[in-house]
């Protein structure tokens, strides 16, 4: 147990942070899974451009925040680009 009262609003302030870098996390989570299993399903319709673009969006809010690093959401988006670009190539 914190002692102190810098430890003790530390403890509140960090729970705060725990809560909402968790709700942050998860929606990035779901926005880029949603962008997995479209591209994986119809990467040539125009709707898995918008849900990549969405994912990116939601990646990029995660970074603004703090929650996530710059570099890591990079490499996330490269990632779902990469993955989009390679079956749209091999649809054609």
């Amino acid at each position: 147990m914190p002692n102190t009262k810098s430890a003790i609003k530390r403890v509140r302030v960090e729970e705060k942070r725990r809560v909402r870098n968790h709700a942050i996390k998860s929606r990035v989570r779901t926005f880029v899974t949603k962008a997995r299993k479209a591209i994986e399903t119809t990467p040539t319709e125009a709707d898995t451009v918008e849900t990549l673009r969405q994912a990116m969006s939601e990646l990029d809010k995660a970074v603004t925040k703090g929650v996530l690093h710059r570099n890591n959401a990079a490499r996330r988006k490269s990632r779902l680009a990469q993955r989009l670009n390679k079956l749209q190539a091999e649809a054609q």
